[in-house]
């Protein structure tokens, strides 16, 4: 199956580093900025850096981008001009929208005209930093979507010297244990018996509801 064609409008930090990143994956990735500094920073990387008006709707079918899987709007921070990428791109055919937004307002009015997903980098970024600073037992979190995580943890010390069964993480945390590492081999574990008594510094892999363990795991002692 052939990757995925994306194309990207705007070319500053945020636009840019998706652009490298995507084609680090070998995904075939259309560029546009009218700054062509912006341009030439990645065009060493992309499969395609164009110079051009990134809210001028025949610029964009010239380049086909009726082809394309998803459509990244990143255009710097006037509404006015994320509001024609988005439009332009939903105009041309392009099936998945994602939207940068400056603020709270950007983000109710790029929804409203119809991307698909809407970012806000600086904000999302920031919660991150803050969550990542408070835990205590969470060693890796990967998001899976806005309810649940992949998660590796310590175990608390709440949890040592009792059961899987005796903790019924399910029911009061919204866990699902997948495994347990084993410290000396590194290696996951996928079957562990809920009858067994969890020792300290035992680590378990979940998927849960994100919200409810970071919170207990900032709370625990």
């Amino acid at each position: 199956m052939k990757n995925k064609q994306y194309v990207i409008l705007g070319l500053g930090v945020f636009g840019s580093t998706i652009a490298k990143t995507l084609s680090q994956f070998e995904c075939e990735v259309l560029a546009i900025d009218k700054d062509p500094e912006c341009v030439q920073r990645v065009a060493d990387y992309v499969t395609k850096a164009v110079i051009g008006d990134a809210t001028d709707e025949q610029f964009l079918m010239n380049l086909g981008i009726e082809e394309f899987d998803v459509g990244i709007v990143a255009i710097g921070d006037h509404l006015e001009e994320c509001v024609l990428g988005v439009l332009n791109l939903k105009e041309i055919g392009v099936p998945y929208i994602v939207a940068k937004a400056k603020n709270k307002r950007f983000k109710v009015v790029l929804e409203k005209i119809g991307a698909d997903r809407v970012v806000r980098p600086e904000k999302e970024m920031g919660e991150r930093v803050a969550r990542s600073m408070l835990r205590k037992n969470i060693t890796d979190l990967v998001e899976i979507d806005e309810n649940y995580s992949i998660v590796e943890m310590t175990v608390p010390l709440q949890w040592v010297g009792k059961t899987l069964l005796e903790l019924d993480l399910r029911k009061r945390f919204g866990v699902n244990i997948l495994g347990r590492r084993n410290m000396e081999t590194h290696d996951l574990e996928l079957f562990v018996d809920p009858l067994e008594k969890i020792e300290k510094d035992d680590h378990y892999l979940m998927i849960a509801q994100t919200n409810l363990i970071e919170k207990f795991d900032y709370l625990s002692e």
